[in-house]
């Protein structure tokens, strides 16, 4: 800690920190033991973090993260979008599809971001905001790909009539971008994913992933 940070925040963003990384919540012994302070100032930190609905405590006594995270996560998405869009523009363009940066959202996919070639006769009409199951379409793929874990270069998955008869996608996971789960990728109306589309998506993935970090 220096003379211009706050030790007091500094604990509390700990604790948002430590509980993000739980599937099953922590106890105030737990968070003690984890942040070497006392159980006191544990009870502090949770209840000042409660009062903004950033942690949520159940019957049990045990502390998870609160609802209010999402509201602070979905001012991401803009930020997100802002610079993955240099890199999916050049990616539309190169390839002549429509490309398209998608995060987890719950259990689905969610597309933040679209850019649709402008030189091209047609393309596949792909929107942002446009969500289907992880397991469905080269987005998902991809990102279910990645948490397999080991991966530390980005592989391009690829599907074909997944969620739009007639089309293809390839999309490769954002690789190394902390508290981000997503995938760059595109979508055509083809048969099959012609053989330089795969690499150039693992490219532009990359792209990103380096703009977000």
């Amino acid at each position: 800690m220096t003379a211009e940070t706050s030790q007091t925040l500094d604990r509390g963003l700990r604790v948002l920190k430590l509980l993000a990384d739980t599937d099953h919540g922590l106890t105030v012994t737990e968070l003690s033991n984890k942040l070497g302070v006392n159980r006191t100032v544990v009870y502090r930190l949770l209840a000042t973090l409660e009062q903004h609905a950033l942690v949520r405590r159940d019957l049990g006594g045990r502390a998870r993260v609160g609802l209010g995270v999402l509201r602070l996560g979905r001012q991401v998405h803009p930020l997100v979008r802002e610079a993955a869009l240099p890199a999916l523009r050049s990616l539309a363009e190169d390839i002549g599809a429509t490309a398209h940066l998608t995060l987890v959202d719950g259990a689905e996919a969610l597309a933040v971001a679209v850019v649709e070639p402008t030189w091209t006769d047609y393309h596949v009409a792909y929107r942002a905001g446009f969500r289907h199951p992880l397991d469905r379409g080269a987005a998902g793929r991809a990102i279910l790909a990645a948490r397999q874990g080991g991966m530390t270069e980005p592989m391009f998955t690829l599907t074909h009539g997944e969620l739009e008869a007639g089309a293809s996608g390839a999309a490769a996971p954002l690789i190394g971008v902390t508290g981000i789960e997503g995938s760059v990728g595109v979508v055509m109306l083809a048969d099959a994913v012609p053989e330089r589309v795969g690499p150039r998506v693992v490219d532009a993935a990359r792209e990103v992933a380096d703009a977000l970090r």
